[in-house]
Order: C-alpha cells, then sequence, then structure tokens
C-alpha cells in the first residue's frame, strides 16, 4: 500500500478540496483523519466551541455557522481536517484543525497557516493532535505548499511540547493591528 508521508495512506483519491482523505492506524482501532462530513456539524461545533473556551474567546453559534459556511464551501481557502475516533460511519469527532493557504512573497511561494488545532481534553495524548498535524502537512505537500506555519500562547506546555517534536519554533514575533 503506498503512503502519501507520515503514515497516511490515501483512501479515495482526491477530495474537492485537491488533497487525499487520510487514514492512521492507531493502537486501540483505527483513527481517521479526513475532511469533515455535511453531518459532522454538531460535532465539530462542540469541538470548536471548545477551542474558543480553551483561549477564552467569546464565540458564538452563529461565528461558528460561519466558519462552518467556509470549511464546507470547496471555493473558500479556509481547509478542515478532523481527527475521528474509529473508522466508518458514526464514529465520533475528537480533533479538528483549521488551515488555509498563504502567500510569501519574499520566497515567492505559498505557505500554509494553521489557524486552529484542538483535541478533545478527553483523548489528548492519543496522538491525534500529532496526527492532525502530519494531516495538515500532507495536505500542504499535496497542494506544493512550502511550509506550514501557526501560532499558539506561550503558556500552552502541551501544546508547545508537541510543536517542539514536529516542527521548528521560529525567531519571529507576532503582532496584532487591531481594525
Amino acid at each position: 500500500m503506498q503512503t502519501i508521508g507520515d503514515g497516511f495512506v490515501p483512501l479515495g483519491g482526491w477530495t474537492a478540496r485537491g488533497f487525499f482523505d487520510l487514514t492512521v492506524g492507531q493502537e486501540d482501532g483505527t483513527m481517521m483523519i479526513e475532511a469533515p462530513r455535511a453531518e459532522d456539524f454538531a460535532e465539530w461545533a462542540r469541538l470548536y466551541a471548545g477551542y474558543a473556551a480553551f483561549y477564552g474567546v467569546e464565540q458564538t453559534d452563529e461565528m461558528r455557522a460561519r466558519v462552518w459556511g467556509w470549511i464546507s464551501d470547496a471555493g473558500h481557502p479556509v481547509q478542515a481536517l478532523v481527527a475521528r475516533d474509529g473508522a466508518g460511519q458514526g464514529a465520533g469527532l475528537i480533533g479538528l484543525a483549521h488551515f488555509r493557504p498563504f502567500s510569501r512573497p519574499l520566497s515567492a511561494t505559498t505557505g500554509g497557516y494553521l489557524d486552529d488545532l484542538f483535541v478533545d481534553p478527553a483523548v489528548r495524548g492519543t496522538g491525534a493532535g500529532r496526527q492532525l498535524i502530519a494531516g495538515v502537512k500532507a495536505a500542504g505537500r499535496a497542494q506544493g505548499w512550502s511550509v506550514i506555519r501557526w501560532i499558539t500562547a506561550q503558556d500552552n506546555a502541551r501544546a508547545r511540547g508537541l510543536y517542539d517534536a514536529v516542527a521548528q519554533e521560529t525567531k519571529w514575533v507576532t503582532y496584532d493591528l487591531k481594525l
């Protein structure tokens, strides 16, 4: 069976987003890393609300509906992957990743920006976060991106432990100019 990197095996060919559905093995079964399905909205919204709460961000149902609309629209640049605990229909969502392309004028390339990564606290430590990052990496490679970039809170020690293992911390400092 041919893989596309990081242990992922192509399942159904190219999706509307231009990358493979992905699957990875797990000791106690199978964890699916794939694009969300239409019927995943309620579970995805539960996870995304948990992500917002983790960072202390007020988020409304309308905001979640807007983001779901983005990730459901093949013409919108925001893409998503979800981690599904177990294979097949009805398997519950345990994590999510939202990402998008961004232009890199200095290198004349396109990179990928990982906006959101969240794993249900009840299943942290199962490898879901690592596999979601690997899925974003595989999607980025398939789309010809030169880098995957993200930020995290300085005090997010658990996540930073994973990030330090899979990526290189940069010297850049982030600023926000409120509009």
